[in-house]
């Protein structure tokens, strides 16, 4: 199968699964953070990766995803 029809069945099984992937990330929010905490950082660092996790969002682009899956196989 050639590299672009790859790419273009990858990009559109990452497309069914973008909403339900950030739909996951958003459930381990707290876990990510508990056990972030749990490794023996500091308060300080704790915190800043705690406030990050807080304010980030996922997202996924399926678009960039096949182009530069497409460029990596073609090296």
């Amino acid at each position: 199968m050639p590299i672009p029809d790859m790419a273009a069945r990858g990009q559109a099984k990452l497309s069914r699964k973008a909403a339900q992937m950030s739909s996951s990330w958003s459930a381990a929010r707290t876990r990510m953070t508990q056990h972030y905490g749990i490794v023996g950082f500091g308060p300080t660092r704790v915190g800043n990766y705690n406030a990050g996790i807080s304010a980030a969002t996922h997202r996924s682009d399926p678009n960039k995803w096949a182009t530069n899956w497409a460029a990596k196989m073609a090296e």
